[in-house]
């Protein structure tokens, strides 16, 4: 298999992130449909990061797709339930992470746009999803020791995935003070190597 994706998307760090708690080998391929050479939209009509290409040159996207798919077909470490309602919950914890992780990367790529053209407006809008989110997580994970309790899910790396986002392009949101709860998970996330080994870089 072949992933495609860069080092600064947490979507495809999430990926990433799954692949190594599965023990699964694969190739990583860089790009970035920002790059004027780009095969991202040969290869994703939609134009995005990360694709997973299987053995049969099948493109699967987005992240969710993905990684559902890397749990079904892997036996070991389950990251999602059988279907029913805890299922839905750990979809609903990720599909909350990866909105936060929207929210941050449309924010920042506006905050990249030349000045004058700039809307504050937008990058508030985003920014307050973002915090908003932050608030929802905190509340909803409490004195949990994982999102769903006492075992680790999808819902974890995927809240771990997003926080480390906010770490690497928006430091000044220093949700560990508002949210020690989230950042006590976090620091557990960490110590783990899917994580440690992905952490986002230029």
């Amino acid at each position: 298999m072949k992933l495609i994706g860069s080092h600064t998307s947490p979507f495809v760090r999430k990926v990433r992130i799954v692949l190594a708690e599965k023990k699964i080998d694969y190739e990583f391929v860089i790009d970035s449909p920002w790059l004027a050479d780009s095969t991202v939209p040969d290869i994703n009509p939609l134009g995005k990061i990360p694709v997973l290409v299987l053995d049969d040159d099948t493109p699967l996207f987005d992240s969710r797709v993905i990684v559902e798919y890397i749990d079904n077909v892997t036996p070991n470490n389950k990251l999602f339930p059988a279907p029913n309602r805890e299922r839905t919950e750990v979809k609903r914890w990720e599909a909350l992470a990866d909105g936060l992780c929207d929210a941050a990367v449309a924010a920042l790529l506006e905050g990249k746009r030349p000045k004058k053209e700039q809307s504050g407006d937008w990058i508030e809008r985003q920014r307050g999803k973002v915090m908003r989110s932050l608030d929802f997580m905190g509340k909803e994970l409490g004195e949990k020791s994982f999102c769903m309790g006492t075992h680790i899910s999808m819902g974890d790396l995927a809240v771990g995935t997003a926080l480390g986002y906010l770490c690497f392009r928006f430091p000044d949101i220093h949700w560990q003070e508002a949210h020690p709860n989230l950042g006590k998970l976090y620091d557990k996330l960490m110590q783990r190597p899917a994580f440690a080994d992905t952490i986002p870089h230029d």
